[in-house]
């Protein structure tokens, strides 16, 4: 925590003051900006940098019920090596998986660079005691977790219950230890532009490294603008106290078009500093196939067949 919110944080009432205090959102300002930026185009040579760039940025992701030890280590492989055809491709930010796969995930990508991200705190409805969420932090920091990506308790959120958001983040980041850690704000579920930045400013304050649009699993995920509305936070953040923190949207990012979208949002609302897969990521596993079919394309000037990249 940054010692500048020490007051902030001193009660509840003061916390949710300083909540309540901040500009509300101009919700039609922030959709039409959005979508203008939206339309930008890009060159051909600027194209196939912004491709490679977002597969570097890629947290190449599984998280389901039926995963397996097999699967994970496909998953590190592909991570490792997105295009086997071609060894210039870059290597995605990293693999995200479940506690319980960690230790399967770190091998399959020992000594690549690729770190291992895990999800954490009973993801992805947050509904358990705090003992039980530090728990699954614990084990997943114990088998080499790289990051967690813990989720906030929207219920705690939505009823004004910020201290408890707070606290609870706070405590996440102690298990954290050493390992970087995104929070998880689940926008399709707090409803309003001024609760997404209300949450995203709690989890500044509370030390997150990440913030972080979805999980992926319910309707509404990342969205342009409510990314835009997170990028405005750290780079009002970073203004205010020098510390950068980074952003990832994450679900319905599929196609490369949709990528560039969110590269143009990132320079030109952070800027440029965030254009790195230290400050932002994409949470979006099928992306990564049609960023390879268009870098393909860039390179032989055709598509290729439909066996070239693998089906997730």
């Amino acid at each position: 925590m940054s010692t500048a919110f020490a007051d902030v944080t001193a009660s509840d009432s003061t916390l949710r003051r300083f909540l309540h205090g901040l500009p509300g959102v101009d919700a039609v300002g922030l959709e039409a900006r959005a979508a203008s930026l939206g339309t930008r185009s890009i060159k051909t040579t600027a194209k196939a940098y912004a491709i490679d760039l977002a597969i570097s940025m890629i947290d190449l992701t599984t998280l389901e019920g039926a995963d397996t030890p097999g699967k994970v280590r496909a998953l590190g492989a592909k991570a490792v090596n997105p295009d086997p055809t071609d060894r210039e491709t870059p290597r995605t930010a990293a693999v995200c998986v479940y506690p319980d796969m960690v230790a399967t995930a770190k091998e399959a990508v020992a000594g690549s660079g690729v770190k291992v991200a895990s999800v954490a705190t009973a993801f992805p409805a947050g509904r358990a005691a705090i003992e039980v969420k530090l728990g699954d932090v614990r084990e997943a920091v114990a088998a080499g977790a790289d990051e967690i990506d813990m989720v906030i308790d929207r219920g705690a959120f939505l009823s004004g219950d910020y201290m408890t958001v707070y606290e609870q983040i706070r405590a996440v980041k102690e298990a954290c230890g050493t390992a970087r850690l995104k929070v998880i704000f689940e926008t399709g579920e707090l409803s309003t532009y001024d609760n997404i930045k209300r949450a995203s400013w709690i989890g500044m304050i509370a030390g997150a490294d990440f913030i972080k649009t979805s999980t992926g699993k319910v309707g509404v995920n990342a969205t342009p603008p409510n990314t835009l509305l997170m990028l405005e936070a750290v780079r009002d953040f970073r203004a205010q106290t020098g510390v950068q923190i980074g952003v990832k949207p994450a679900g319905g990012i599929r196609s490369t078009k949709d990528a560039v979208k969110f590269l143009v949002l990132v320079n030109e609302t952070a800027g440029p500093d965030w254009l790195d897969n230290h400050w932002f990521r994409f949470g979006a596993s099928s992306l990564l196939n049609d960023l390879l079919m268009q870098r393909q394309k860039l390179a032989t000037g055709r598509y290729s067949g439909p066996d070239y990249v693998t089906v997730d």
